[in-house]
């Protein structure tokens, strides 16, 4: 409670001040409505925004998923080699560097133009990929230099060296890098979805979309406020993790 009491009240406070702002300057519900306004939008389309909610964080989870496979995979096989790793690592800050706007259309064509969840869950992992890439290098080099020469001591081979010693080193840096690839899986994502142009994918973009070309700001808000529960609750399931590892390390 005295983590969650001073956020839950200034958001409270935040809200106040917005809803008495907006009835005591007589605001256009068009350009910013008051949140009583964005709470009805949540409950009268509560079943498409739900169902949109549903599909964007189906697409970010998958591209988390993939990220974390290709990522973390990478990661360990050049974490073996130096060589290797002088290669792959400027290719990977490369693609983190190149904007996802940028490459999209590529993607959009190379998964076909009928299948643009594909393109949205390979752009949100592109996204997501250097983060838990370089977070999991990072780990596997942060290893205790005396541990390191105790291993070279008794002739410990590679394999030996990353179970034993260096994937256990690098767990907290794997967990920070998936803490912050959750969040910008949800980001690609929905970008992913705003790029391709189709709705398709029925995901959150498309209904933001939907909305602002009506001027519907209300439903704006209230989707804009799922995307960001869905951003905390991929943050929190990371931070649990990482709670419950640290207790079974301990």
């Amino acid at each position: 409670m005295t983590r969650l009491l001073p956020p839950l009240l200034l958001t409270a406070l935040l809200l106040a001040a917005w809803e008495i702002a907006c009835r005591a300057l007589h605001v256009p519900v068009w350009f910013l409505p008051p949140p009583s306004a964005v709470v009805l939008s949540l409950i009268v389309r509560a079943p498409v925004l739900a169902a949109s909610a549903a599909a964007t964080f189906w697409m970010a989870t998958q591209a988390l998923i993939v990220a974390s496979l290709l990522g973390g995979g990478l990661a360990l096989i050049v974490s073996l080699s130096r060589p290797a790793e002088q290669a792959v690592r400027p290719l990977a800050v490369a693609l983190q560097v190149t904007p996802v706007v940028a490459i999209a259309p590529l993607v959009l064509i190379w998964t076909g133009l009928d299948h643009a969840d594909r393109a949205v869950v390979a752009l949100a992992a592109a996204v997501a990929f250097f983060p838990l890439f370089s977070g999991v290098l990072t780990g596997l080099k942060a290893a205790d230099p005396d541990l390191e020469r105790l291993f070279d001591l008794y002739g410990a081979s590679p394999v030996q060296r990353l179970i034993r010693l260096r994937l256990p080193a690098a767990l907290s840096f794997m967990l920070e890098g998936l803490r912050v690839a959750s969040g910008l899986a949800v980001i690609g994502a929905v970008v992913a979805e705003f790029v391709s142009g189709s709705g398709a994918t029925q995901g959150l973009a498309w209904r933001l979309l939907e909305a602002g070309n009506r001027l519907r700001t209300a439903d704006m808000l209230a989707a804009l406020v799922l995307l960001m529960v869905m951003g905390l609750a991929l943050n929190a399931a990371v931070s649990a993790l990482e709670r419950a590892v640290h207790r079974r390390n301990l």
